[in-house]
């Protein structure tokens, strides 16, 4: 299965969670995908009254660099230790 189907498959497969993961896989998650997706984090960094912006920001940024398959791949396998593929 190509890479993209593999992303595709477990985008689907982390909706299907019964509770949510703690807030540093989340934050994993989210940056993951970012970095999969769109590539190196862009624009200002939220203010320091937006802790979740922030945080999430900061997560994205720390996988600057990171290439599109590589972050897409982490992320399958991410998903891959949440939610086992059936």
């Amino acid at each position: 299965m190509p890479l993209t189907d593999d992303f595709a498959a477990a985008q689907a497969r982390v909706k299907t969670l019964t509770s949510a993961p703690d807030t540093t896989t989340l934050l994993a998650l989210y940056a993951l995908f970012k970095q999969g997706t769109v590539g190196d984090v862009d624009g200002k960094r939220p203010g320091m009254f937006d802790l979740k912006g922030r945080a999430k920001y900061d997560a994205w940024a720390e996988k600057k660099g990171k290439t599109k398959d590589a972050a897409m791949t982490e992320y399958v396998r991410l998903v891959d230790s949440l939610v086992p593929s059936k």
